[in-house]
């Protein structure tokens, strides 16, 4: 009758939770967290933005290409005459010494298309080296970001997992426990227990529904936050398709990659600082640069009754400007330096988490054996006691006592099911190129 009553509870336990939950495989979530995660997506925007400064350096290569219409009206001497030269337009009369001085109005309307084109540039051909290095390093960081979410999916998902599993637990508790309490109550009424035995009793029932209810509080936050993950603003019920159970190793082998997206990141900042510091060097090197333009002239407006060309090329540098060419090199070569540091410091915190990882992966494994034996062996003493307790040979205290310890035991279990699961992910984690 005990057994009958723990499947039915269960089995409505269960509809319960099919009527108000949505199935979700551990997959799925991960697929879901993966395209729709905001991290990624802020993540992916600034590999967007540093593909856009990667590809504003195409300017060392490119023409700059400008067009201009203006109009003016003068009676400047010089304005006026270059008018009238640029508009084809001067005559014999033009250089009388009193129009010179005193020129009428002049009107001049004036189209210039310029064109400039780098020929060298040295710095900033290294200058879009870094801005290529910078790209590279965010593409980088973007693939540990979608790592790092999937793995943060995995624990959300085996959170809810065993979240689940609590309250199934403590359903069974309390069914065990209301079991007990009912036979309690017959033994009292027959007078082989005392009053304070049943308030015992009544005081486990009381416990494990306060239990339960956490619980099931548990299940809703577990839900929430993988919802959070996925990027699901319905924030509906999730139920895992799968119960919580011991995973295998995906890796087996532990050791620390260079090749790993963080640390490649990391690579190509320094490089990244590296162009720097020799763009840095490189300005004290002058710059070739072509120019041209085409101009349109005339009186009247959008008329062009005259034009002319010019064209050339300039050499130019910079050949002092203070103490502060010199004072950016130096900047520049020690936020190199520094940067080389910070790579070097990260690897060796990096196969120092990997160390604890594999140690924490070997502790849980460790703990599962154990706290495996140890739900098995309060089973047992369960059982024994509650056959004694029938028979009215056990304490009601010693029985309650086994009833807490094996549901104590089976909630250590669980949660050590999950921590060897976590551990083993984060393993692979820290391992994966």
């Amino acid at each position: 009758m005990k057994y009958t009553y723990i499947i039915i509870l269960l089995f409505l336990t269960g509809t319960m939770f099919s009527q108000e939950s949505i199935l979700i495989t551990k997959k799925e979530a991960i697929s879901k967290a993966l395209e729709n995660n905001n991290s990624i997506k802020i993540v992916g925007e600034q590999v967007n933005e540093s593909k856009a400064d990667y590809k504003q350096t195409n300017a060392i290569f490119l023409p700059n290409i400008s067009a201009s219409y203006t109009g003016i009206t003068t009676t400047n001497p010089l304005m006026a005459f270059g008018s009238k030269l640029n508009q084809e337009v001067i005559s014999q009369s033009d250089f009388n010494p009193q129009f010179l001085n005193d020129p009428n109005r002049t009107t001049n309307f004036a189209t210039k298309i310029e064109v400039q084109q780098p020929l060298v540039n040295i710095d900033g051909l290294f200058q879009r080296k870094a801005a290529k290095a910078k790209f590279n390093a965010s593409q980088m960081q973007w693939e540990r970001t979608k790592d790092y979410v999937a793995l943060e999916t995995q624990k959300a998902y085996m959170q809810l997992q065993l979240a689940y599993k609590m309250v199934e637990v403590l359903e069974k508790a309390k069914v065990a426990a209301n079991a007990n309490l009912k036979l309690a109550q017959n033994n009292f009424a027959q007078g082989y227990l005392q009053k304070a035995d049943v308030l015992a009793v009544q005081v486990r029932v009381t416990e494990v529904e306060n239990q339960l209810q956490y619980a099931k509080s548990n299940v809703k936050n577990a839900s929430n936050y993988l919802s959070v993950l996925i990027n699901d603003n319905r924030f509906s019920l999730l139920q895992p398709s799968d119960s919580l159970a011991v995973e295998g190793l995906n890796n087996p082998t532990s050791n620390l990659s260079n090749e790993r997206a963080d640390i490649k990141a990391m690579e190509y900042a320094t490089q990244a600082y590296e162009k720097m510091y020799k763009a840095e060097k490189m300005t004290f090197l002058p710059r070739l640069n072509a120019f041209g333009s085409y101009e349109l002239y005339d009186n009247e407006i959008f008329q062009a009754d005259a034009n002319g060309y010019l064209v050339g090329a300039s050499l130019s540098w910079d050949i002092l400007e203070g103490a502060q060419r010199f004072a950016k090199s130096k900047k520049s070569k020690a936020s190199f330096e520094k940067s080389k540091y910070e790579l070097n410091q990260y690897k060796l915190e990096s196969q120092i988490a990997l160390n604890q990882a594999e140690r924490m992966l070997e502790d849980a494994e460790n703990s599962l054996k154990l706290s495996k034996l140890a739900l098995e062996q309060s089973e047992e003493s369960l059982r024994i006691r509650s056959n004694r307790y029938k028979e009215g040979l056990e304490k009601t205290t010693d029985l309650l006592m086994a009833e807490t310890q094996y549901a104590q035991k089976q909630l250590e279990y669980y949660q050590t099911i999950f921590q060897y699961n976590y551990a083993k992910d984060y393993v692979e984690f820290l391992t994966k190129e």
